[in-house]
């Protein structure tokens, strides 16, 4: 991914929409791209409009950024994302939030669809992201350092913003929705995990698994923006489901808890714009 890349697609969403562009940015996960019917929308640009940007290729995965305002938040929304396991290189998809980076993006959230390692964090479950162990096998940032959005070697203590992990939990208190917390490791995919797989990671402290968020946390970071990530539990881990794994069940049990991660990230996004 080189400079000309990210000025390219600058370039043309400014040509789209010449408004004030959002502080926020939110990445829709599996099952979630329906969220964008909760936003008053200013503007919709196609993926395929921008030059460089990767094009998703999954199920559940629109290809559209959404500008407009959630409550009273400007948001743009990317409604679907991009993963290694499509064939795209870790470096291209540092292009979507390093241009949302030159836009002026303070924000991001990132949403996912996941499985859980514990019987007791059930399909239905919403996770609050609170650190993560990256097992992709790759990085987005490998490669030369481009000094203008960060440093060669930065620091990932707070991977997720302390502040927006507070301003969560207490979107969902005020809510009455059940929030778990815990670390998420994303692996290359795209099969899902073996058992053996499950139980090693359930050793190492795992609490959540997936094929995406983490190379778009590290790109982020690396820039100065400050991320927040929930995932959507969808299934409980091989080995520990009665029943074979699938997207069809990604998606199904997505729509089935879809209302409170709704509603907790309108509440959310309503306590950013204080």
């Amino acid at each position: 991914m080189t400079a000309q890349e990210v000025e390219r697609s600058v370039s043309a969403i400014q040509s789209a929409y010449s408004g004030d562009f959002p502080r926020t940015a939110l990445i829709l996960g599996s099952g979630l791209g329906k969220f964008g019917d909760n936003m008053e929308i200013d503007t919709i640009i196609s993926y395929d409009q921008i030059p460089d940007f990767p094009q998703p290729t999954v199920e559940g995965h629109a290809g559209r950024l959404l500008i407009g305002k959630v409550g009273r938040t400007p948001v743009v929304c990317m409604q679907g994302r991009m993963h290694l396991y499509e064939g795209h290189p870790a470096a291209q998809l540092a292009i979507s939030i390093r241009t949302f980076k030159r836009l002026g993006v303070e924000n991001l959230i990132i949403t996912n669809a996941a499985g859980s390692l514990h019987m007791d964090m059930p399909a239905g479950s919403i996770m609050r992201i609170d650190d993560h162990v990256n097992m992709s096998g790759s990085n987005p940032l490998i490669g030369l350092n481009d000094d203008n959005f960060g440093p060669r070697f930065f620091d990932m203590t707070e991977a997720y913003d302390p502040g927006m992990k507070d301003r969560i939990a207490s979107a969902a208190d005020a809510l009455d929705i059940k929030l778990f917390n815990g670390t998420y490791v994303q692996l290359a995919g795209p099969n899902f995990e073996t058992p053996a797989e499950i139980r090693m990671l359930g050793k190492m402290g795992i609490d959540a698994v997936g094929m995406s968020t983490v190379q778009e946390c590290l790109v982020a970071r690396h820039c100065g923006i400050k991320v927040a990530g929930l995932s959507l539990i969808t299934n409980l881990g091989a080995g520990l489901s009665p029943h074979a794994l699938s997207h069809d069940e990604t998606l199904s049990e997505a729509e089935k808890a879809y209302g409170d991660i709704s509603k907790l990230l309108i509440h959310f996004l309503d306590q950013l714009s204080d």
